[in-house]
Order: structure tokens, then C-alpha cells, then sequence
């Protein structure tokens, strides 16, 4: 009688590390977009702590916001696509930033030259939505991993962990490595671009895995 074939346990199956994929590179891109956003504001609204609190400020409240979004979203048959079409979403949203970030900022400047409030102001503008859509990903993607009950807080804790050690990384790569050698502009092109392909691959993996499924 043949064995039966070997199969991969849940947590390495090619669906669930897709999705600790997605997660890792949403921290990645959180992180990395923020420090570059204190970069982009510095010329026009300076270097002080105004400035990065506020940068600080927009981030945290608008990974809040998608927080709550992704996990009502959840709710709604979530799929491996729609998780995907986030990732695609953040990089779409982010474009305005290289498209109009210099006219925006320099407006904001002539119109609101007090640093904190047109730091907070310029950082909402400019990077609010694409920050919602990265704070949807994890609570989306923990949907994604839940299959019972009993086990949702591993699965839990496993997608935030890869999520916040992505965070670590974006955060060291960008501000030790990426920014000594490329400009900013160049960088966030390089971030969408990532967050693009990510996207398109669980799009795409999800799509092939449905036809094969009976």
C-alpha cells in the first residue's frame, strides 16, 4: 500500500506564508515611507521635533483608522485577492506623494508656516491614505490565518510578529542603507514598486489556486 503523501503543516503551507509575506512587507513599507516622510517635510517645515511628532501623530492615528477598517472588512468573505488588492491600493495612494509632494509642502508652507501644524497638516495630506490601506493589511490577513477558533491567538501573534519585525527592518534598512545611497523619490518608487508585486502575486496565486481547486 503506498504512503500517503506528505503534506506541509498550515503555518508553511505556500497560502499562509503569502500571507505573512503581505504582512512583512506592509511593516517594511509603513516604517520605511514614515522616515522618508520626516525627510520630504524638512525642507520646508524644518527638522525639529514638531515636525517627526506630527509625522508621528498622522501615522499612528491612520494605522488606527485602518485597524478598525481591516478588520471589519474581514467580516465579508475575505480572500488571498482582496488582500493583495490592498497591497496594490497603498501603492497607488502613494503616488501623489513623488506626483505633487513638492507643490503640496510648499503651499502648506506659505499658508500654515507654523511647523506644527503644517507638519501634521502636509503629513495627513500627503500620506493619510496610503496609511489607512497599510493599517487594513494585518487585521485583514489575521482573517486570513484563522481557522479555529482555539488557535486564532497563535495565528494572531505569528502575523503581527512577522509585521512588526518588518517594521524593525524597513525601519534600519531605510534609514542606515537606502537613504545614504537613493534619492527619496527614487526610494518610495522603489517601495510602491515592491508593494505592487506583492499584491499582484496573491491576486494572481489566488486566482490559479480557485481553477485548480474542484
Amino acid at each position: 500500500m503506498p504512503a500517503p503523501p506528505l503534506s506541509l503543516p498550515a503555518a508553511l503551507s505556500p497560502r499562509t506564508l503569502l500571507v505573512y509575506a503581505a504582512a512583512l512587507w506592509s511593516g517594511f513599507f509603513v516604517m520605511g515611507v514614515e522616515l522618508l516622510g520626516g525627510r520630504l517635510l524638512a525642507p520646508f517645515f524644518g527638522n525639529s521635533i514638531f515636525v517627526w511628532g506630527g509625522v508621528i501623530a498622522v501615522f499612528m492615528a491612520c494605522l488606527s483608522v485602518g485597524y478598525l477598517l481591516g478588520g471589519r472588512l474581514s467580516l465579508h468573505q475575505p480572500t488571498l485577492s482582496r488582500l493583495g488588492l490592498l497591497l496594490l491600493g497603498e501603492a497607488l495612494l502613494a503616488l501623489p506623494v513623488i506626483a505633487l509632494g513638492d507643490v503640496v509642502l510648499e503651499a502648506l508652507a506659505d499658508a500654515v508656516p507654523d511647523p506644527r501644524y503644517g507638519s501634521l497638516l502636509g503629513s495627513l495630506l500627503l500620506f493619510g491614505a496610503p496609511t489607512v490601506l497599510s493599517g487594513m493589511i494585518s487585521p485583514y490577513a489575521v482573517r486570513l490565518l484563522v481557522s479555529a477558533l482555539d488557535s486564532s491567538g497563535l495565528s494572531a501573534g505569528r502575523l503581527y510578529f512577522v509585521s512588526t519585525l518588518g517594521s524593525a527592518a524597513g525601519t534600519i534598512l531605510t534609514s542606515f542603507y537606502l537613504v545614504l545611497y537613493l534619492e527619496i523619490h527614487t526610494i518610495l518608487l522603489c517601495f510602491m514598486g515592491v508593494s505592487a508585486l506583492v499584491g499582484s502575486s496573491l491576486v494572481l496565486a489566488d486566482r490559479l489556486w480557485r481553477r485548480a481547486s474542484p
